[in-house]
Protein backbone atom coordinates (compact mmCIF):
# COMPACT_ATOMS: atom_id res chain seq x y z
CA UNK A 1 0.00 0.00 0.00
CA UNK A 2 1.10 3.89 -0.84
CA UNK A 3 1.49 6.27 2.33
CA UNK A 4 -0.52 7.88 3.62
CA UNK A 5 0.82 11.78 2.28
CA UNK A 6 2.02 13.90 5.44
CA UNK A 7 -0.71 16.06 6.72
CA UNK A 8 -0.21 19.27 5.99
CA UNK A 9 1.42 22.41 8.14
CA UNK A 10 2.35 25.61 8.20
CA UNK A 11 6.34 26.32 9.62
CA UNK A 12 7.70 29.61 10.01
CA UNK A 13 11.47 29.99 9.12
CA UNK A 14 12.61 29.74 12.36
CA UNK A 15 10.88 25.97 12.41
CA UNK A 16 7.87 26.93 14.54
CA UNK A 17 4.58 25.33 13.82
CA UNK A 18 1.45 27.31 13.80
CA UNK A 19 -1.52 25.55 14.49
CA UNK A 20 -3.82 28.13 16.88
CA UNK A 21 -5.50 30.55 14.65
CA UNK A 22 -7.31 33.75 16.53
CA UNK A 23 -10.16 35.17 14.39
CA UNK A 24 -11.45 38.92 15.25
CA UNK A 25 -14.98 38.45 13.94
CA UNK A 26 -15.69 42.17 14.39
CA UNK A 27 -13.49 45.74 15.71
CA UNK A 28 -16.92 46.60 17.43
CA UNK A 29 -17.58 46.56 21.17
CA UNK A 30 -20.37 47.52 23.76
CA UNK A 31 -17.33 48.17 26.49
CA UNK A 32 -14.35 51.21 25.73
CA UNK A 33 -11.94 49.51 27.68
CA UNK A 34 -9.30 52.27 28.17
CA UNK A 35 -6.15 49.99 27.95
CA UNK A 36 -8.18 48.72 24.88
CA UNK A 37 -9.18 51.61 22.71
CA UNK A 38 -10.63 55.53 22.60
CA UNK A 39 -13.74 56.53 23.88
CA UNK A 40 -15.00 58.20 20.69
CA UNK A 41 -13.56 54.96 18.59
CA UNK A 42 -14.61 55.02 14.71
CA UNK A 43 -15.22 51.72 13.82
CA UNK A 44 -14.56 50.06 10.07
CA UNK A 45 -16.89 50.47 7.75
CA UNK A 46 -19.15 46.95 7.25
CA UNK A 47 -18.05 46.77 3.86
CA UNK A 48 -14.29 46.31 4.97
CA UNK A 49 -15.57 43.32 7.29
CA UNK A 50 -15.06 40.18 6.21
CA UNK A 51 -18.52 38.26 5.88
CA UNK A 52 -19.41 35.60 8.24
CA UNK A 53 -18.97 33.40 4.88
CA UNK A 54 -15.50 34.49 4.36
CA UNK A 55 -14.65 33.77 7.87
CA UNK A 56 -15.62 30.53 7.43
CA UNK A 57 -13.59 29.73 4.15
CA UNK A 58 -10.62 30.96 5.64
CA UNK A 59 -11.43 29.07 9.28
CA UNK A 60 -11.73 25.90 7.07
CA UNK A 61 -8.39 26.24 5.04
CA UNK A 62 -6.97 26.76 8.28
CA UNK A 63 -7.69 23.83 9.52
CA UNK A 64 -7.05 21.92 6.28
CA UNK A 65 -3.56 23.34 6.85
CA UNK A 66 -3.08 22.07 10.15
CA UNK A 67 -4.42 24.34 12.42
CA UNK A 68 -5.84 22.42 15.31
CA UNK A 69 -6.84 25.26 18.05
CA UNK A 70 -9.65 28.71 16.29
CA UNK A 71 -10.31 30.99 19.02
CA UNK A 72 -13.18 33.64 18.23
CA UNK A 73 -12.50 37.50 19.29
CA UNK A 74 -13.27 40.57 19.10
CA UNK A 75 -13.86 44.00 19.63
CA UNK A 76 -16.89 41.69 21.33
CA UNK A 77 -17.52 38.75 19.18
CA UNK A 78 -21.09 38.65 20.53
CA UNK A 79 -21.90 41.45 19.31
CA UNK A 80 -21.69 40.48 15.69
CA UNK A 81 -24.98 39.30 14.03
CA UNK A 82 -24.57 35.89 12.97
CA UNK A 83 -21.66 34.66 15.64
CA UNK A 84 -23.80 31.85 16.60
CA UNK A 85 -24.03 29.91 13.57
CA UNK A 86 -20.61 30.73 12.07
CA UNK A 87 -19.65 29.23 15.51
CA UNK A 88 -21.84 26.09 15.40
CA UNK A 89 -20.24 25.66 11.63
CA UNK A 90 -16.66 26.24 12.75
CA UNK A 91 -17.53 23.71 15.46
CA UNK A 92 -18.06 20.83 12.79
CA UNK A 93 -14.90 21.49 11.21
CA UNK A 94 -13.14 18.28 11.44
CA UNK A 95 -9.55 18.94 11.44
CA UNK A 96 -9.97 21.22 14.71
CA UNK A 97 -9.52 19.87 18.25
CA UNK A 98 -10.34 22.61 19.89
CA UNK A 99 -12.97 26.03 19.61
CA UNK A 100 -12.60 28.43 22.05
CA UNK A 101 -13.62 32.21 22.74
CA UNK A 102 -12.91 35.19 24.34
CA UNK A 103 -15.38 38.04 25.67
CA UNK A 104 -15.92 40.06 27.81
CA UNK A 105 -19.22 38.51 29.15
CA UNK A 106 -21.46 41.18 28.62
CA UNK A 107 -23.75 39.28 26.47
CA UNK A 108 -23.31 35.19 27.95
CA UNK A 109 -26.55 35.80 29.72
CA UNK A 110 -27.95 34.82 26.10
CA UNK A 111 -25.30 33.26 24.79
CA UNK A 112 -23.51 31.24 27.19
CA UNK A 113 -25.62 27.70 26.60
CA UNK A 114 -25.80 27.81 22.64
CA UNK A 115 -22.16 28.70 22.69
CA UNK A 116 -21.29 25.27 24.73
CA UNK A 117 -24.01 23.61 22.39
CA UNK A 118 -22.41 25.10 19.18
CA UNK A 119 -19.17 23.06 20.13
CA UNK A 120 -17.08 26.13 22.17
CA UNK A 121 -15.03 24.23 24.52
CA UNK A 122 -13.50 26.89 26.62
CA UNK A 123 -13.92 30.34 27.49
CA UNK A 124 -11.85 33.24 28.24
CA UNK A 125 -14.14 36.09 30.31
CA UNK A 126 -12.32 39.61 30.70
CA UNK A 127 -12.70 40.62 33.95
CA UNK A 128 -10.31 43.52 35.51
CA UNK A 129 -11.63 44.59 38.59
CA UNK A 130 -14.23 43.48 40.96
CA UNK A 131 -15.33 47.32 42.09
CA UNK A 132 -18.19 48.43 40.32
CA UNK A 133 -17.19 52.13 40.24
CA UNK A 134 -13.43 50.98 39.02
CA UNK A 135 -14.53 48.77 36.72
CA UNK A 136 -17.22 51.58 35.45
CA UNK A 137 -14.32 53.65 34.91
CA UNK A 138 -11.48 50.84 33.27
CA UNK A 139 -14.47 49.81 30.88
CA UNK A 140 -15.87 53.59 30.46
CA UNK A 141 -19.72 52.29 30.57
CA UNK A 142 -19.70 48.81 31.54
CA UNK A 143 -22.11 47.52 34.05
CA UNK A 144 -20.00 44.47 36.38
CA UNK A 145 -23.27 42.98 37.83
CA UNK A 146 -24.16 42.20 34.00
CA UNK A 147 -20.70 40.79 33.44
CA UNK A 148 -20.92 38.84 36.73
CA UNK A 149 -24.54 37.29 35.97
CA UNK A 150 -22.53 36.23 32.32
CA UNK A 151 -19.95 34.37 34.59
CA UNK A 152 -22.44 32.15 36.10
CA UNK A 153 -24.39 31.40 33.07
CA UNK A 154 -21.48 29.83 31.82
CA UNK A 155 -20.42 28.31 34.44
CA UNK A 156 -24.05 26.82 34.19
CA UNK A 157 -23.76 26.11 30.46
CA UNK A 158 -21.29 23.08 30.46
CA UNK A 159 -17.91 24.37 29.15
CA UNK A 160 -15.00 22.58 30.06
CA UNK A 161 -12.80 25.16 31.55
CA UNK A 162 -13.40 29.11 32.04
CA UNK A 163 -11.02 31.56 32.73
CA UNK A 164 -10.84 35.06 33.59
CA UNK A 165 -8.64 37.07 31.53
CA UNK A 166 -7.45 40.51 33.97
CA UNK A 167 -5.42 43.36 32.39
CA UNK A 168 -3.15 44.78 35.63
CA UNK A 169 -2.12 48.60 35.51
CA UNK A 170 -0.22 50.15 38.13
CA UNK A 171 -2.30 51.93 40.79
CA UNK A 172 -5.47 51.28 38.91
CA UNK A 173 -6.10 47.57 39.83
CA UNK A 174 -2.70 45.80 40.61
CA UNK A 175 -3.86 45.72 44.38
CA UNK A 176 -7.01 43.65 43.51
CA UNK A 177 -4.60 40.73 41.93
CA UNK A 178 -5.65 38.42 45.43
CA UNK A 179 -9.10 39.07 45.25
CA UNK A 180 -9.75 38.37 41.71
CA UNK A 181 -7.64 34.74 42.51
CA UNK A 182 -9.74 34.27 45.62
CA UNK A 183 -13.01 35.11 43.13
CA UNK A 184 -11.88 32.58 40.78
CA UNK A 185 -11.03 29.91 43.38
CA UNK A 186 -14.62 30.20 44.83
CA UNK A 187 -16.40 30.29 41.13
CA UNK A 188 -13.78 27.06 40.44
CA UNK A 189 -12.61 29.15 37.38
CA UNK A 190 -8.49 29.79 36.09
CA UNK A 191 -6.86 33.09 36.03
CA UNK A 192 -4.81 34.89 34.05
CA UNK A 193 -2.93 37.95 34.81
CA UNK A 194 -1.67 39.75 31.31
CA UNK A 195 0.76 42.77 31.33
CA UNK A 196 -0.56 45.61 29.25
CA UNK A 197 0.28 45.64 25.37
CA UNK A 198 0.96 49.19 23.77
CA UNK A 199 -0.87 49.10 21.10
CA UNK A 200 -2.60 52.05 19.69
CA UNK A 201 -2.50 55.57 21.02
CA UNK A 202 -4.70 55.95 24.16
CA UNK A 203 -4.88 58.79 26.59
CA UNK A 204 -6.24 57.97 30.05
CA UNK A 205 -2.82 56.94 31.43
CA UNK A 206 1.04 56.40 30.78
CA UNK A 207 1.89 53.01 29.96
CA UNK A 208 5.11 53.05 30.73
CA UNK A 209 3.63 54.31 34.47
CA UNK A 210 1.06 51.79 34.52
CA UNK A 211 3.47 48.69 34.15
CA UNK A 212 3.05 46.00 36.34
CA UNK A 213 5.00 43.45 36.11
CA UNK A 214 3.88 39.39 36.18
CA UNK A 215 6.84 38.92 38.71
CA UNK A 216 5.28 41.66 41.20
CA UNK A 217 2.37 40.04 40.87
CA UNK A 218 3.22 36.84 41.67
CA UNK A 219 5.18 38.47 44.18
CA UNK A 220 1.21 39.66 45.32
CA UNK A 221 -0.03 36.46 45.18
CA UNK A 222 2.16 34.66 47.14
CA UNK A 223 1.68 36.33 50.42
CA UNK A 224 -1.88 34.50 50.24
CA UNK A 225 -1.14 31.66 48.32
CA UNK A 226 0.70 28.77 47.18
CA UNK A 227 1.46 28.68 43.86
CA UNK A 228 2.77 25.29 42.79
CA UNK A 229 4.81 25.16 38.78
CA UNK A 230 2.56 23.53 36.15
CA UNK A 231 3.28 21.93 33.03
CA UNK A 232 0.13 22.41 31.80
CA UNK A 233 -0.50 24.22 28.30
CA UNK A 234 -3.36 25.61 26.51
CA UNK A 235 -1.66 26.00 23.44
CA UNK A 236 -1.85 30.22 24.43
CA UNK A 237 1.20 32.18 25.84
CA UNK A 238 0.24 31.80 29.29
CA UNK A 239 2.46 30.23 31.44
CA UNK A 240 0.48 28.31 34.49
CA UNK A 241 0.46 27.62 37.83
CA UNK A 242 -1.54 25.44 40.51
CA UNK A 243 -3.15 27.26 43.32
CA UNK A 244 -2.05 24.83 46.21
CA UNK A 245 -5.79 22.34 47.59
CA UNK A 246 -8.08 24.18 44.85
CA UNK A 247 -8.85 23.37 41.38
CA UNK A 248 -7.93 27.02 39.82
CA UNK A 249 -4.58 27.50 37.78
CA UNK A 250 -3.25 31.13 37.64
CA UNK A 251 -1.35 32.47 34.16
CA UNK A 252 0.61 34.74 33.52
CA UNK A 253 0.93 36.54 29.97
CA UNK A 254 4.56 38.22 30.10
CA UNK A 255 5.05 39.80 26.77
CA UNK A 256 7.69 42.57 28.11
CA UNK A 257 8.84 40.38 31.32
CA UNK A 258 9.49 36.96 30.14
CA UNK A 259 9.30 36.84 26.53
CA UNK A 260 7.76 34.30 24.29
CA UNK A 261 8.23 34.87 21.19
CA UNK A 262 10.24 31.51 20.59
CA UNK A 263 7.46 29.50 21.01
CA UNK A 264 4.66 31.25 18.96
CA UNK A 265 2.39 28.98 17.74
CA UNK A 266 -0.27 31.36 16.36
CA UNK A 267 -1.43 33.77 13.67
CA UNK A 268 -4.40 36.27 13.88
CA UNK A 269 -7.00 37.21 11.37
CA UNK A 270 -8.44 40.78 11.53
CA UNK A 271 -11.67 41.78 11.34
CA UNK A 272 -11.05 43.40 8.23
CA UNK A 273 -9.11 40.01 6.57
CA UNK A 274 -5.98 41.23 7.31
CA UNK A 275 -3.65 37.89 8.01
CA UNK A 276 -1.56 39.42 10.89
CA UNK A 277 1.90 37.41 11.91
CA UNK A 278 2.81 39.43 15.01
CA UNK A 279 0.88 40.98 17.52
CA UNK A 280 3.48 43.59 17.60
CA UNK A 281 4.61 43.99 14.14
CA UNK A 282 3.03 44.56 11.00
CA UNK A 283 3.89 41.94 9.30
CA UNK A 284 0.75 40.51 7.41
CA UNK A 285 -0.89 39.61 4.12
CA UNK A 286 -5.01 41.43 2.57
CA UNK A 287 -6.38 37.80 2.89
CA UNK A 288 -9.65 40.02 1.74
CA UNK A 289 -8.45 41.33 -1.23
CA UNK A 290 -7.44 37.35 -2.41
CA UNK A 291 -10.70 35.97 -1.03
CA UNK A 292 -12.46 38.67 -3.54
CA UNK A 293 -10.18 38.96 -6.16
CA UNK A 294 -10.34 34.98 -6.36
CA UNK A 295 -13.43 33.75 -5.53
CA UNK A 296 -13.69 29.99 -4.56
CA UNK A 297 -10.24 29.17 -5.17
CA UNK A 298 -9.10 28.04 -2.19
CA UNK A 299 -5.72 26.31 -3.60
CA UNK A 300 -4.73 30.33 -3.56
CA UNK A 301 -5.82 31.20 0.06
CA UNK A 302 -3.74 27.55 0.68
CA UNK A 303 -0.52 29.52 -1.39
CA UNK A 304 -0.61 32.37 0.33
CA UNK A 305 -1.09 30.93 3.71
CA UNK A 306 1.62 29.34 3.38
CA UNK A 307 4.11 31.40 1.89
CA UNK A 308 2.88 34.08 4.96
CA UNK A 309 4.90 32.09 7.17
CA UNK A 310 8.00 33.36 5.62
CA UNK A 311 7.45 37.45 6.99
CA UNK A 312 6.15 35.97 10.76
CA UNK A 313 9.12 37.91 12.42
CA UNK A 314 10.87 36.29 15.26
CA UNK A 315 9.97 38.53 18.18
CA UNK A 316 7.46 41.62 18.55
CA UNK A 317 8.96 44.85 19.36
CA UNK A 318 6.71 46.36 21.98
CA UNK A 319 8.40 49.63 24.17
CA UNK A 320 6.11 50.85 27.02
CA UNK A 321 8.84 54.32 27.33
CA UNK A 322 7.79 54.56 23.83
CA UNK A 323 5.18 55.93 21.42
CA UNK A 324 3.65 52.93 20.12
CA UNK A 325 4.80 51.58 16.85
CA UNK A 326 1.69 49.37 16.23
CA UNK A 327 -1.43 52.22 15.99
CA UNK A 328 -4.51 49.82 15.69
CA UNK A 329 -5.94 49.24 18.59
CA UNK A 330 -6.74 45.76 20.27
CA UNK A 331 -10.19 45.55 19.24
CA UNK A 332 -9.29 46.37 15.93
CA UNK A 333 -6.53 43.40 16.42
CA UNK A 334 -8.35 41.18 17.87
CA UNK A 335 -7.78 40.32 21.65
Amino acid sequence: MPNKPEPLSLIDRFGRRVNYLRISVTDRCDFRCLYCMEEAMTFLPRAQILTLEEIYTLAKVFSELGVEKIRITGGEPLVRNGILQLIERIGQLSGLKELVMTTNGSQLQKFAKPLSDAGVKRLNISLDTLDVEKFKVLTRNGELKTVLRGVEAAKNAGFQRIKINAVILKNRNHHEVIDLVQFAIEHELDISFIEEMPLGVVSQHDRYESFYSSNDIKKDLEQAFTLLSSTVQTGGPSNYFQVQETQTRVGFISPHSHNFCSSCNRVRLTAEGRLLLCLGNEHSVDMKQILRTHPGNQEILKQSIIQAMQIKPERHEFQLDEQPVILRHMNVTGG
